[in-house]
């Protein structure tokens, strides 16, 4: 269980092939900043980019560590079969302040920034989701973009998918790799964790 408040930015530095073809996985290598494994421990979850993943070898002083991911996982997920920057957040102890909101770390659906313009001292971020997402998206409702925990201001319902907006304050582009998105990247969605029970309980029986 995580919370969207990115814990850190790391690197995804190297990846290699777990088989020959395409329905085996990848093995990745990322460098998280300094000191960001002194409590981590092989088995621990970090998310990458929203999508909760396994920590299988790690080197503390380096540092760096690696993760083990399926073929169907990078299928369904977007910026981890690649090397660049991904947002890191380490699963949520019991006592930990839930800053932003319940996250599980499953990517429900990939997005596509359809805009990304300065708005004064922010940024506007509108993303087209799947439209079979777009009952789980509301107005001040939670969202949670390539592991963010973001608020949406605006939705949009169209043939085309659903459209939501996003306001950026410039520490979430500061510290987050948000601000590295133009229109056209892929994002990883996850819907709130209330909403999915709200949405089964009312559909329950028809």
């Amino acid at each position: 269980m995580f919370t969207g408040i990115i814990s850190g930015v790391g690197r995804i530095s190297d990846v290699q092939p777990l088989g020959p073809d395409g329905t085996h996985g990848k093995r990745l290598r990322i460098e998280p900043p300094a000191g960001y494994l002194d409590d981590v421990e092989p088995g621990d979850s970090i998310a990458l980019n929203g999508a909760c993943m396994t920590v299988t070898a790690f080197d503390k002083a380096a540092p760096w560590f690696t993760i083990d991911i399926s073929a169907e996982s990078l299928r369904l997920t977007a910026g981890l079969g690649q090397t660049g920057r991904v947002n890191l957040e380490k699963a949520l102890r019991a006592n930990d302040r839930l800053g932003g909101h319940l996250v599980s770390g499953h990517v429900d659906g990939l997005g596509e920034v359809t805009h990304f313009a300065p708005v004064g001292e922010s940024w506007e971020l509108r993303i087209r989701s799947p439209k079979e997402m777009g009952r789980f998206l509301a107005y001040k409702g939670s969202i949670t973009v390539n592991g963010v925990s973001l608020t949406v201001n605006r939705v949009t319902d169209s043939d085309a998918g659903c459209e939501f907006s996003i306001n950026l304050i410039p520490h979430t582009i500061q510290e987050t790799t948000l601000g590295d998105l133009k229109p056209g990247s892929g994002v990883n969605l996850e819907i709130d964790l209330i909403a999915r029970y709200v949405e089964r309980m009312l559909s329950a029986g028809k």
